[in-house]
């Protein structure tokens, strides 16, 4: 009991500094997260006014779209392939710009561009590179003779997605390089002379040494990734927006579209729900699966 109450009075005495924070927390995340809920069990027409409730009609009708299986699918390979591929690269990345050699400070500034850039600016100027009929990226193809004409990367699903993915690489890569790097920083050098001193090669150390100190900051990496990766229209606005039907969507832009294209607020409410919770419980599992280094277990 006494265990109890001082942990009780801890909390009272926390109160006054963390109550902005929840405060913060419950306007910013918690009400809007509640409100769309709401929303999606409700009657609403094309301008959002409530016509009453709906049940459950709207996730019924969501799950009556036909490619709805296939938007799932979209979305899993997109995240799967944005965050695994950029965990990768961006691993590498910070590997070497941890060692010590001449013009570091500006190679690091400049790895910082992607991502300080406007992300529709990036996606456009990949757009129009690759443009069939005047992008550069197509007329140097087309010159070098592999290409016969200039190729519609960004018009049809397949391609265009693969584009996207690229992209969101592209932009992504800066950050998680410098997350990494940081947790590479924090690791004390003598762990990898011991390495050595035993004997051990340099995968072995990376592998055996490094990588298990950098669990914290690639798992706050993947996670933010994950968010990113879900919440990003728009790359995949610009690169697949203009494609006819769902057959290059992922959840995000299936949202959009129900509600510029098809004008169903309610329905994309719906949609917008059961991406909210494809997001957490994708995290959850990760969280749960790959737990930074010395956290146990409650």
């Amino acid at each position: 009991m006494s265990s109890g109450r001082g942990r009780f009075a801890a909390t009272l005495r926390a109160l006054p500094w963390i109550g902005p924070v929840l405060v913060l927390i419950a306007g910013v995340v918690a009400f809007p997260a509640g409100y769309m809920a709401w929303t999606s069990t409700r009657d609403l027409n094309a301008y959002g006014q409530d016509r009453g409730s709906a049940g459950f009609d709207n996730f019924r009708r969501l799950f009556d779209i036909e490619e709805l299986g296939s938007v799932l699918a979209h979305t899993l390979v997109w995240v799967v392939a944005v965050v695994v591929i950029t965990l990768v690269l961006s691993a590498g990345l910070a590997q070497f710009l941890n060692k010590d050699f001449p013009g570091r400070t500006a190679v690091r500034l400049a790895i910082l561009v992607p991502w300080a850039a406007s992300v529709v600016m990036t996606t456009g100027i990949f757009a129009y590179m690759l443009d069939p009929d005047v992008g550069i990226a197509n007329r140097f193809l087309v010159d070098t003779g592999l290409l016969d004409k200039g190729f519609g990367f960004t018009k049809q699903p397949g391609p265009a997605f693969v584009v996207a993915i690229g992209v969101a690489m592209f932009v992504s890569i800066p950050f998680t390089t410098y997350t990494i790097l940081a947790g590479l920083q924090s690791i004390p050098g003598d762990i990898d002379e011991a390495g050595r001193v035993d004997g051990a090669g340099a995968w072995q150390r990376y592998r055996y040494l490094t990588l298990p100190q950098l669990r914290p900051a690639m798992a706050v990496a993947t996670v933010i990734n994950i968010i990113n990766a879900f919440n990003s229209l728009p790359i995949l606005q610009v690169l697949t927006g203009s494609i006819a039907g769902f057959s290059a969507d992922t959840t995000t832009t299936l949202t959009f579209k129900l509600i510029r294209q098809n004008q169903q607020v309610d329905t994309a409410a719906a949609m917008s729900v059961l991406n909210f919770v494809l997001i957490m419980t994708i995290i959850a599992i990760y969280v749960r699966v790959i737990r930074p280094a010395g956290e146990e277990t409650r």
